[in-house]
């Protein structure tokens, strides 16, 4: 939900539900950053999803910084289901490196690794893991887009796909983006921000971010899912128990409180008349 519908729930103030986002934000992405390495995952699956913050790129005026279109990258392992590896920005070439860069080093196998036709992934697999993986990219085809009114919000005619091999051996049955794709539709349904033509997107990239790493926390750590029965961390090995919401917000490290000097009472000057 929106931060100030949480507000009005809890009947607190927008800037405490703020600053337990950016809180509780913050200490997901450092603790999965920590555990989420040396991960069994097998074939992992990438994909990125858009949203924006501020206003769409095309309603940006010249020069506002932090504003215009922004983009999720997600790599999911097939098998576990478990987010590996997550990152918000651009859709360019630097941000898919330092994307893949960041999934490389977690992974403890050499895995299979399937993308959409973004060219931008090519040079980023390169780089991150000498080609020492089994890599391909499924390029889906879509026809004309609809003629009528309503053709922006309804989708072109999907034709078929095509598998292509990058480099290494991938299995051609496992080469696929459905799992990834899902759970960019997980992220529609269960984020506000994410939410097309309403007024619930981000207002800060900053807040944007932090809201994505709670819910991969959730997602991974405290979510059972369907199919696998456990947690995609349980499944991964990474975590023994299904995560709380208590559990998940005590990641937040006690504030330290500050000693208070002694109070000085104030010298109000008498003024002559």
């Amino acid at each position: 939900m929106s931060l100030r519908a949480a507000s009005r729930l809890a009947d607190c103030s927008i800037n405490t539900v703020t600053k337990l986002l950016v809180d509780v934000g913050t200490a997901c992405a450092e603790y999965q950053n920590k555990v989420l390495v040396n991960l069994p995952c097998k074939r992992i699956q990438c994909d990125e999803i858009w949203s924006f913050v501020g206003a769409k790129q095309k309603h940006v005026e010249q020069g506002a910084a932090g504003y215009g279109d922004v983009w999720t990258w997600t790599a999911i392992c097939a098998d576990t289901k478990l987010i590996a590896s997550w990152m918000v920005g651009s859709r360019d070439g630097e941000a898919a490196r330092a994307f893949i860069a960041d999934l490389a080093p977690r992974l403890a196998n050499r895995v299979q690794l399937t993308t959409d036709g973004h060219k931008a992934y090519l040079d980023a697999v390169e780089d991150a893991f000498a080609w020492e993986i089994d890599y391909a990219m499924l390029v889906k085809q879509y026809g004309e887009g609809p003629t009528s009114p309503e053709r922006k919000y309804s989708p072109s005619q999907y034709k078929g796909a095509k598998k292509i091999k990058i480099t290494g051996n991938p299995v051609k049955k496992d080469v696929s983006t459905s799992y990834v794709e899902r759970q960019n539709l997980t992220m529609r349904m269960s984020m506000r921000r994410f939410t097309r033509l309403t007024n619930g997107f981000s207002k800060k990239v900053e807040n944007h971010a932090h809201a994505v790493a709670l819910h991969f926390m959730y997602y991974n750590f405290g979510r059972i899912h369907k199919t696998l029965r456990v947690t995609p961390a349980m499944e991964a090995g990474v975590s023994d128990h299904v995560w709380s919401l208590e559990e998940i917000a005590a990641l937040v490290p006690e504030p330290v409180a500050k000693k208070r000097g002694p109070y000085k009472k104030r010298q109000i000057e008498k003024l002559a008349v």
